[in-house]
């Protein structure tokens, strides 16, 4: 089976390929002066496929991350997997920026992301929480023995590790989250987790 794995949700973009739980390429893109690296997927999704000379009709399963994260990432992700899948007529996974980061944590996860207006979106449990206020996250995290995943923005408020200082392959963990969860792979279901309105709406 061959996956093929991208993620511009979050402060950079991953793009993963697999083959028969191979990895064949794993590649990080930053954004590049005034351009954000979503405007890079396309050519990279491209590039990870050619040097490895997979044709994308071999591709078996695209996994994509759906948010919370940037609007703009979240919108690229998702119509770029639904109109790959379609075209392809292969399986397409969606799989949340909150579930992705929390296999960061050793033990017992709780990951909180900025959600702007001095709230955070919060997964634990196993579950996605919404958008909460800090206070109350900081009330949970008192309350509870949680391996706290978070960002640059939020970790001198909740503590915990960042995962913007950690180095790791998040691509690697979307795909591997897709690949089990291969069955329900419908890319008429596949559409953007916003736990809170886009701007505008």
């Amino acid at each position: 089976m061959i996956t093929l794995a991208f993620d511009t949700c979050l402060d950079k973009m991953y793009a993963v390929l697999k083959k028969d739980g191979k990895i064949l390429a794993s590649k990080v893109v930053e954004n590049t002066g005034n351009k954000y690296h979503s405007a890079f997927l396309i050519s990279t999704l491209q590039e990870i496929m050619s040097l490895n000379d997979v044709k994308p009709q071999d591709v078996n399963l695209i996994a994509v991350n759906i948010g919370p994260g940037s609007f703009t990432g979240i919108r690229a992700c998702v119509t770029v997997a639904r109109v790959m899948a379609q075209q392809l007529d292969c399986k397409a996974v969606g799989v949340s920026s909150l579930e992705i980061l929390s296999r960061l944590a050793d033990k017992n996860p709780l990951v909180a992301l900025d959600a702007r207006k001095d709230s955070a979106y919060l997964y634990y449990d196993g579950e996605i929480r919404g958008a909460i206020r800090l206070e109350e996250v900081q009330e949970i995290i008192k309350k509870g023995e949680y391996s706290v995943i978070t960002d640059d923005k939020l970790q001198p408020i909740l503590g915990g590790t960042s995962y913007q200082q950690i180095t790791c392959q998040l691509g690697e963990i979307l795909a591997d989250i897709a690949e089990n969860k291969n069955a329900e792979g419908n890319w008429r279901k596949l559409k953007p987790l916003y736990i809170q309105p886009p701007p505008g709406v």
